[in-house]
C-alpha cells in the first residue's frame, strides 16, 4: 500500500501554472518546480509525471481557472452582443498593465509548432474558445445585435484574433490605451449598419 500524499495537488498545480505562465514552458526547469511547489523531484514526478506531463496538468488547470470561466459567460449572458463585450472588455482589463499575457496564448507561440502532443492541448485550448465565440456569434444574429453580413465561424475566428492580439500586444507593454483600441475595433464590426432611410 502506498503512503498517503501530504500535500494539496490543487495547490501544487496552482503554482506549477503561476510558474510556466512567467517563465515559459522550456525556460522552466524541474529544480524551479521543487522550489515553487516545496517537493522534490521524486514527489513531483510520483504525483504528476515528468515536466511536460505537470505542464499539460498545469494548462488544464489554468484553462478551468480563467478561459472556461470567461467563455462559460458567453453561453450564460442574456445578450450575446453583450456578452461578447464584456468578455473583451474583461480580456482588456486582465491584460492592462501586465507582461504576463495569458499562458494558453504564451503556449501557442512557444511550444504548438515544436511539440505535436502539446499543441494539440493548445489548440484544444483556442478552439473551445473559438467555439463558444462561434455560438455567441450565431445566437446575437439570431437576436438582431450582430449583422447577419458577417459569416459567424470567420467572425469568431476574428474574435479570438483580437483577444490573442491584446494578448500579445500587452507582453510588449502597450497600454490600456492600445488594447482598448483593438477591442473597440473588434466590437464596432459586430453591428449591424442601420438600415438606409
Amino acid at each position: 500500500m502506498g503512503r498517503r500524499r501530504r500535500f494539496d495537488e490543487t495547490d501544487v498545480l496552482d503554482r506549477a501554472v503561476q510558474l510556466f505562465w512567467s517563465n515559459g514552458y522550456a525556460a522552466t526547469s524541474i529544480r524551479d518546480l521543487e522550489r515553487a511547489t516545496g517537493l522534490s523531484t521524486a514527489s513531483l514526478y510520483n504525483a504528476f509525471g515528468d515536466k511536460r506531463a505537470l505542464f499539460r496538468r498545469s494548462l488544464q488547470r489554468y484553462l478551468d481557472r480563467s478561459s472556461r470561466r470567461r467563455v462559460a459567460l458567453l453561453d450564460e449572458g442574456p445578450s450575446a452582443h453583450a456578452a461578447i463585450v464584456a468578455l473583451l472588455d474583461a480580456i482588456v482589463e486582465a491584460s492592462a498593465g501586465s507582461r504576463d499575457g495569458c499562458l494558453l496564448v504564451n503556449s501557442a507561440a512557444e511550444v504548438a509548432a515544436h511539440d505535436a502532443e502539446l499543441g494539440a492541448d493548445v489548440c484544444a485550448g483556442l478552439r473551445e474558445v473559438e467555439d463558444a465565440l462561434h455560438r455567441a456569434v450565431l445566437r446575437g444574429q439570431a437576436e438582431g445585435a450582430i449583422s447577419r453580413r458577417l459569416d459567424a465561424p470567420v467572425l469568431a475566428q476574428a474574435i479570438l484574433g483580437t483577444i490573442v492580439a491584446i494578448r500579445v500586444m500587452s507582453r510588449t507593454g502597450a497600454g490600456t490605451a492600445a488594447l482598448r483600441r483593438l477591442a473597440d475595433s473588434q466590437i464596432a464590426s459586430l453591428t449591424p449598419m442601420p438600415a438606409a432611410a
